[in-house]
């Protein structure tokens, strides 16, 4: 079994972002694409941002055992991590990184103890990540108020990882990440 980076965060908080730089930083990193059930949003991409599914193709994966770790995020909505994505990526001797939901981080820190770092990226404040959100433009107004609403309460899991890092200022947020996964890598 080889290492594994799992970075979760509430919808919004810069997780991706942070992510996208470590990527770019750090050549031994790969990222772990996720299946879901949802539609693209924007400029997603199939295979790159995620494997999208049917629902009904998500059952059977999950039927056939195909996921690591799944849930239903949102009604009728469901991530996961595949099992083939795990085996491509130690298969080159790569570090995985996930970017995750908080439940999902929750799980994957399970699953692989302490092969895995889990680290939260904390808003600075609800309010805060609600402009975010308002500002990307992807999504409803409920649909932001759902996940403002999700946020509250991941906000609550952030002790249950090990390293929570707040995305006030992302220069610094991403100097921070690095300082913890220069020392995990180092291990």
């Amino acid at each position: 079994m080889g290492k594994v980076l799992i970075f979760s965060a509430p919808s919004g908080s810069g997780k991706t972002t942070i992510v996208h730089r470590l990527l770019e930083l750090y050549p031994q990193l790969e990222f772990s694409v996720s299946a879901t059930s949802r539609a693209p949003r924007g400029q997603e991409q199939d295979g790159v941002d995620y494997y999208f599914l049917s629902q009904e193709a998500f059952r059977e994966a999950v039927a056939a055992d195909r996921f690591v770790e799944w849930e239903e995020v949102y009604a009728g909505t469901c991530y996961g991590t595949l099992r083939s994505e795990v085996e491509r990526i130690w298969q080159k001797g790569h570090v995985i990184v996930f970017d995750v939901d908080v439940m999902g981080g929750i799980n994957l820190k399970r699953i692989f103890g302490g092969d895995a770092c889990s680290v939260f990226i904390m808003p600075p404040s609800v309010e805060e990540l609600r402009r975010r959100l308002v500002h990307r433009g992807t999504d409803a107004p409920e649909v932001i108020e759902r996940r403002v609403a999700k946020a509250e309460f991941e906000i609550t899991k952030a002790p249950e990882f090990d390293h929570v890092v707040v995305n006030d200022l992302l220069e610094e947020a991403i100097d921070r990440t690095r300082a913890i996964l220069d020392r995990f890598i180092a291990q």
